[in-house]
């Protein structure tokens, strides 16, 4: 491989990425063979899986013929592209977990998001657009639920306090990267804020 990709995530595009990058997205679970990608300069999405260079990272060989975007079958929420948060082991581990759920809803009405929140579990509001959610869901099968709930513009950020994971959506590559970046120093190493900082 040798170019350098974009990746369209609910109608946004992100990128562009180096193939280093896509290899890491792709073994993180952030990139799965249905994510809608886009060699830098183009304009048409296809699916990862139609891209030669991309196919090997999935152990796919190219299909023969691909199929046309607008035909390409829905996938499950928790498979959508929108896996650019991070990948999760133990989706359904049957311990309760404490999460917190922050959303800026610039684009749609928070009652749709704050309804699906408490269908997910127990949950209490403790901020305008911020809730504590107790439930036995994966960070990202929640972010992954109720993305659907939000706007071009909306951003969604959940952590799970008990597994000390988090899982966003809408942040852009530059935020995503600091996120990533900070998120996984250690808390005692040198210069680290505390969690409650």
């Amino acid at each position: 491989m040798s170019a350098s990709w974009i990746v369209s995530v609910a109608g946004r595009a992100y990128g562009p990425y180096a193939d280093a990058q896509m290899q890491a997205f792709a073994s993180e679970g952030r990139l799965a063979p249905q994510s809608l990608v886009a060699r830098n300069g183009e304009t048409h999405f296809r699916p990862a899986a139609d891209e030669p260079a991309l196919a090997t990272l999935f152990g796919l060989a190219r299909r023969t013929a691909p199929e046309p975007a607008a035909t390409v079958t829905p996938i499950k929420p928790a498979e959508t592209p929108s896996a650019f948060g991070h990948k999760d082991e133990d989706e359904k581990s049957g311990e309760r977990a404490h999460i917190i759920v922050i959303a800026d809803m610039k684009s749609r009405s928070i009652d749709g998001l704050e309804e699906e929140i408490f269908k997910i579990g127990p949950a209490f509001a403790f901020l305008p657009q911020a809730w504590l959610l107790s439930t036995e869901m994966s960070v990202n099968a929640i972010r992954n639920q109720l993305v659907q709930q939000l706007g071009k513009l909306d951003v969604l950020f959940v952590v799970d306090a008990t597994r000390d994971k988090a899982a966003w959506f809408n942040f852009g590559p530059e935020a995503d990267t600091r996120i990533r970046r900070n998120w996984a120093r250690t808390p005692d190493a040198p210069g680290n804020r505390s969690a409650a900082g």
